[in-house]
């Protein structure tokens, strides 16, 4: 047994990790939509045990629900379009490609009314085998190639997002040189400070993307480099621009943020609009909604988010007195984060003994107490979900193979590379008597997992499973040793 009553944390835990009452149990916010437990205690999803999804495809896999991916980004689209019908006649949603892409999610999205959002070429490649059309998409990036900017111009892309007055100036002369003109919005940093991981927030000054918005630019003194790039670009024959564009970060729960940089773009752009006698039709403000990776997260309803940003949008073209440009957003992670689950298998078992402080009396003071934490090795790891290393990204994950009514113990779970830091859920409670050859679920991994994913210690790529109406295949097939040798030239 654990050293710790079962209603009460461990000490080496986090406050916010509490003992669950029931190891069972799954927290619906953190989970698609159909995935729940058979009456034999499994976890199944559309029906489909994950046992007989192991059988067929293996482990690791990540297991997507079809119809939840769908359900969300329609719940985007109409909840968008309701909240700004009388401000700008509705919203167009870009999915954000970069959480996850491939040509039977790229299809998804066009089916559900969405357009799509690229950052390179080779998403380019996969919207083109979709058959995406490309005015209904857009290319994003702060270092794009002359090869980019002539693909996106080939497939005459409906918006070109530009992050510099350097990038500006060649799209312009790719352009004018190939006699077209590119669709340009101009990706601004508003300076504006998302509560979120530094290394996905992206409105700050000093970081890489985006045109500022503060201070002088370095060309033109008492310019921004932002209203210089608009006067460059209304002065281009290459470049229509459409608009403005800004991204503040990602997992990102309150409004403040957002608001504050819808406020502060829209009064730009009237400032810009009054100085330069040009219109700019559209508005992009980006995405970032955060998903519940753990039972504290509490994302908030693409219908609560729209009526919030419309609000601020409505009242703020009051008081510039402006026409509301067209409103643009860019959901990624919250259509997909949630639709899918990582599915391992358990290896190997440890238990350590770790100090934790624990309050003493009077006299002796405080004193430290061992306290056991279980290791939990699985067939993956930071391979396949670089987040935890990356960004000390939180996770959860639950015995998948069958019920269990053994008392709780504080487990890490982690994963086969040769790093210490390769960690795929931090702390969580597991059944006492999880062991080798049980299944574990890590949920919310539909976004930046697969699409971050290495060959780290030579490990092949998980394939990904769609589920849909109690039928699985497979839309992106796993890796095999063979995939792994065909590029290496030999001696």
């Amino acid at each position: 047994m654990t050293a710790y009553a079962l209603n009460q944390s461990s000490p080496l835990a986090p406050d916010w990790l509490a003992v669950p009452s029931d190891l069972n149990a799954l927290h619906p916010a953190m989970w698609a939509a159909g995935v729940e437990r058979n009456d034999d205690g499994e976890l199944a999803l559309d029906g489909i045990p994950v046992s007989m999804l192991k059988k067929q495809f293996g482990t690791p896999l990540f297991v997507m629900s079809e119809s939840d991916f769908r359900a969300r980004a329609r719940a985007f689209k109409d909840a968008f379009d309701a909240a700004f019908a009388d401000i700008c006649g509705g919203v167009d949603v870009y999915y954000a490609g970069k959480s996850f892409l491939c040509t039977a999610v790229a299809t998804w999205v066009a089916e559900e009314g969405l357009r799509l959002d690229t950052c390179s070429g080779g998403e380019l490649a996969v919207a083109a085998r979709a058959g995406i059309d490309g005015a209904n998409l857009g290319l994003h990036g702060n270092n794009k190639s002359d090869a980019e900017i002539n693909r996106a111009l080939d497939m005459r892309l409906g918006r070109i997002v530009v992050d510099s007055l350097d990038e500006l100036d060649r799209v312009a002369k790719i352009a004018s040189g190939r006699g077209e003109t590119a669709k340009v919005m101009l990706r601004l940093t508003p300076g504006v400070h998302a509560h979120t991981h530094e290394f996905i927030a992206t409105a700050h000054e000093d970081q890489k993307f985006g045109l500022s918005m503060a201070g002088d630019s370095t060309e033109q003194a008492g310019l921004s480099a932002a209203e210089e790039a608009v006067a460059a670009a209304t002065s281009y024959p290459g470049v229509d621009l459409l608009g403005l564009h800004c991204h503040i970060g990602s997992q990102i729960f309150e409004p403040d943020g957002f608001a504050l940089a819808a406020e502060k773009l829209l009064g730009f752009l009237a400032e810009m609009q009054q100085k330069y006698s040009i219109q700019l039709p559209e508005l992009d403000l980006g995405g970032g909604y955060g998903i519940a990776y753990t039972p504290v997260d509490t994302p908030r309803p693409a219908a609560e988010i729209a009526q919030a940003m419309a609000a601020v949008v409505r009242s703020k073209c009051a008081e510039l007195g402006i026409s509301a440009p067209r409103i643009s957003i860019e959901p990624g992670r919250a259509i997909v984060g949630s639709s899918t689950f990582t599915l391992y298998e358990v290896g190997t078992l440890k238990t350590v003994r770790v100090d934790a402080p624990a309050a003493g009396d009077a006299e002796s003071g405080p004193k430290n107490v061992t306290h056991p934490r279980r290791y939990v090795s699985v067939d993956g790891g930071m391979s396949d979900n670089a987040r935890p290393v990356l960004y000390d990204a939180d996770y959860s994950a639950i015995l998948a193979s069958r019920a269990s009514a053994a008392a709780p113990q504080l487990s890490r779970v982690v994963g086969k590379h040769c790093e210490s830091g390769d960690i795929v859920v931090r702390d969580v409670y597991l059944p006492e008597d999880v062991a080798a050859g049980d299944l574990l679920a890590v949920p919310g991994t539909g976004a930046y997992c697969w699409a971050l994913s290495s060959n780290y210690n030579y490990l092949a790529r998980p394939g990904v499973v769609a589920v849909r109406g109690g039928a699985a295949r497979l839309i992106v097939r796993g890796e095999t040793e063979e995939d792994l040798l065909n590029r290496d030239m030999g001696a």
